[in-house]
């Protein structure tokens, strides 16, 4: 067989127990959650704005950026809910190159997943503690969401990741709105039949169970910018792109229509 199995990891049971929220972190977590729904459903009239290190790679780095985001906070509180950025799974368009802290908790070292596992939890964990934020991340892994489902309250999902089907139903079991990106080919259908798919309840395979989901009704778009058929990088934010994404939400007749615009990648 050409792989080798190194190590079991823990499951996300045993991980919260050696990391558990606390009673405020907790409160903190589900506060925001609230607001976040509320925009999504059209119950504010507040934008969203998720903004951080695409790549959080150093932890006391993360933290001091998302330590500076609370005047900023307090300042635009009556327009603007600020859910911090924490990736901590970095997509590779050939699979080469740094992977992220999951993989590599020391960029220095080799990799190890069952470090990068606790890393990622325990800085998730820091941020709601220490700075009253709850965060984003993204979902490289459908696997790992498990081991952050408590802690996370927005979950995008990649532009190459997008067309996955285990992606897809995932998104259909999870409790928090997920963005997910239109592919790095800007085709909107893709990203359209996934945010359909997501917002309807499947029976499929999740962690060695038969799971069922009902649907996530907050799934949604998020605007990248894309590569055409001649090698040209697009924008994807105009006028014109968001009309046309409003039009094919009401043909598609989705539910709680919401719109990320990327300001990286390609924008």
């Amino acid at each position: 067989m050409g792989m080798a199995y190194e190590r079991q990891l823990a499951i996300p049971a045993e991980l919260k127990e050696m990391y558990p929220l606390t009673a405020k972190m907790n409160e903190t977590v589900q506060e925001k959650k609230a607001e976040l729904v509320s925009i999504f459903e059209g119950r504010s009239s507040r934008l969203i704005l998720i903004i951080g290190p695409c790549s959080a790679d150093n932890e006391e780095s993360v933290m001091e950026y998302i330590w500076r985001l609370i005047p900023v906070q307090e300042k635009v509180k009556e327009k603007i809910l600020i859910v911090p950025r924490i990736y901590t799974n970095k997509p590779r368009t050939t699979a080469a190159g740094y992977k992220g802290m999951l993989h590599q908790p020391d960029p220095t070292e080799k990799p190890n997943l069952f470090k990068g596992i606790e890393a990622t939890r325990h800085l998730h964990m820091r941020a709601v503690m220490e700075t009253g934020f709850a965060c984003a991340d993204e979902m490289l892994y459908t696997e790992n969401y498990a081991y952050l489902d408590d802690l996370l309250v927005y979950v995008a999902v990649g532009a190459r990741s997008v067309e996955d089907q285990q992606h897809r139903l995932t998104s259909s079991g999870i409790s928090v709105p997920v963005g997910m990106k239109n592919p790095t080919s800007g085709d909107y259908r893709v990203m359209l039949n996934a945010i359909s798919a997501a917002q309807n309840s499947h029976t499929f395979i999740y962690r060695g169970w038969q799971v069922h989901s009902d649907g996530n009704t907050h799934t949604h778009a998020i605007l990248r910018g894309y590569t055409d058929q001649h090698g040209t990088m697009r924008p994807n934010y105009h006028y014109e792109d968001l009309v046309r994404l409003c039009d094919c939400y009401d043909e598609q007749k989705l539910l709680d229509p919401g719109l990320i615009v990327d300001t990286n990648n390609c924008n």
